[in-house]
């Protein structure tokens, strides 16, 4: 595990509560590294749903991950809840670096931060696009 960085709770603007499931344990009884990736994953895109109009299965625009980082602190395993700490640390025309931390429920420090940058395409021709008025709203309301 890396050395814990300042991850604090009050760095970041929105939460999204996640229920870790049986399978997502390894065989050392903990959270398996890549899951903590569908968990950032699953927040950015409720949040992005829900707050930002985003339609992932007829709208003209989805985002793309282009790239992806995370770093580890301390263990999660199931039956835990969490809480994926979301922000933007960049905003472009077409593209979001999202900055995101998972902590325990009630834990003021990170358990694991990472980092994540989506292009949004035009679903049609896959080219870069920009980011409709409402989303880049909802994106705007996250930004560090």
């Amino acid at each position: 595990m890396a050395e814990r960085p300042e991850h604090r709770r009050c760095d970041y603007r929105h939460f999204q509560p996640i229920t870790t499931r049986w399978h997502d344990n390894d065989v050392y009884g903990h959270v398996n590294n890549v899951v903590y990736y569908s968990y950032f994953d699953s927040a950015v895109n409720t949040y992005l749903i829900e707050r930002g109009g985003l339609d992932i299965h007829d709208g003209e625009v989805v985002g793309f991950v282009v790239s992806s980082s995370c770093d580890y602190f301390a263990s999660i395993a199931f039956p835990e809840s969490v809480e994926v700490g979301l922000r933007v640390g960049k905003l472009g025309n077409s593209s979001v670096q999202y900055e995101l931390a998972i902590f325990k429920r009630g834990e003021e420090h990170a358990c694991a931060a990472g980092r994540f940058v989506h292009v949004f395409v035009d679903r049609a021709s896959n080219r870069p696009t920009a980011i409709p008025p409402r989303l880049r709203g909802a994106l705007e309301a996250l930004l560090v």
